[in-house]
Formats: structure tokens, C-alpha cells, sequence
């Protein structure tokens, strides 16, 4: 991923560019979903940016493996989550196209990276975490409504 980033930022340098990617919803028997506490202090979904080649749920069950130490199987297909944008630290300029899976856990254990991920923890309807973006705090809201099969 690293590679085709760089290729692309190499000709466009900071421009806004498109970014697919995918998230995945893992949830406990408690009906709590994971999140992970990324960099900054806030909290997200597990999940990334789509490698050459790799299929939506494949990248969202890579990335979740990667941030989370879970091996997760997508089941679901929520909803596509494309009118956002987002400016990155290093300053480029992305609109994430982001497709939400429903996983379930069929290996691994929770682990923090300390680099991606500073702590994964579940949480309730009730008790969600400030969240970095928009466009997660959308998706963790559709999720708890139950809505599936759509867009925005």
C-alpha cells in the first residue's frame, strides 16, 4: 500500500486524490463494537486503505488484522460511505470511499501496535468515545440503528 500511495503522491504531491478503502464492525456477545484509539487521542473503526488488486472485504479484513491482531471473516455488506473528505497530517488532501463490513472473529488476539493503534476497546451504544472523523462517527451510528444496504 505504502508503495502505491507514494507512486501517487509522487505525481499529484498534496492535491486531493480518491481513496478506497474499508472498515470493519466487530461486535462482542455484549452487543459492544471494537474500536481502536488511533494517533491524536481519538477513536475509529478498524480499517484502511485498499492495497492494488485486493478486494473490498479482503482489505478490511487485512486491516483489521493488522491494527487489531484479530483475523475477522466480513459477513456483511452496511453500507459505502463516499461524500467525505479529509486532510491528513503530513498535509494530503484524501476523499475516502469507504465500504462497512459486519465481521466476525474467526482467529487471533486483541494487540495494539502502539504506532496505528494505542487501544482497542469495546463499547456500547451508550458509551461511545470521542471519534476522529465524521465519517466514523457515521458509520458506528448506522450500525446501531440497524440500517444495511445503503449509502452517502
Amino acid at each position: 500500500m505504502g508503495d502505491y500511495i507514494s507512486y501517487i503522491r509522487g505525481m499529484v504531491g498534496h492535491e486531493l486524490v480518491i481513496m478506497t478503502a474499508a472498515c470493519a464492525v466487530i461486535e462482542d456477545d455484549e452487543g459492544r463494537i471494537l474500536l481502536q484509539k488511533r494517533p491524536g487521542g481519538k477513536w475509529g473503526l478498524p480499517g484502511g486503505i485498499a492495497e492494488l488488486g485486493e478486494a473490498l472485504h479482503e482489505a478490511a479484513e487485512r486491516e483489521t488484522f493488522e491494527e487489531t491482531g484479530l483475523k475477522v471473516r466480513a459477513k456483511t455488506l452496511i453500507g459505502v460511505y463516499s461524500r467525505y473528505s479529509a486532510e491528513c497530517s503530513n498535509g494530503d488532501k484524501i476523499q475516502p470511499m469507504v465500504a462497512l463490513f459486519g465481521a466476525e472473529v474467526i482467529g487471533g488476539e486483541l494487540k495494539t501496535d502502539g504506532v496505528e493503534t494505542l487501544e482497542l476497546k469495546y463499547f456500547g451504544k451508550g458509551e461511545i468515545p470521542e471519534i476522529y472523523c465524521k465519517q466514523h462517527e457515521d458509520m458506528i451510528g448506522d450500525y446501531f440503528t440497524g440500517k444495511t444496504g445503503f449509502f452517502r
